[in-house]
């Protein structure tokens, strides 16, 4: 119990302290580079793209801690009832 509520202590404490992230694939990278340039828009134009990859990125992770997080309870289940 004590090392579960150390690892969610140090989880939330990196979660609170982590810096911004510029994800981007390079061919994302490229061709916002060169739509911003022509278009003359400002830095915030990829801000959107960002987002999206980020949201990519954690979809599978949530899938996998989702389903183990049901295993492990469903296997604690299992030991209590034997």
């Amino acid at each position: 119990m004590k090392r579960l509520l150390a690892t969610a202590l140090l989880a939330l404490f990196l979660s609170l302290h982590a810096v911004p992230l510029q994800a981007q694939c390079p061919m994302c990278k490229t061709s916002l580079e060169s739509n911003r340039k022509q278009a003359g828009l400002n830095k915030t134009y990829g801000r959107g793209i960002n987002n999206g990859i980020l949201y990519l990125l954690a979809a599978p992770y949530l899938l996998v801690g989702t389903v183990g997080y049901f295993w492990w309870k469903n296997q604690k289940a299992k030991k209590a009832r034997a």
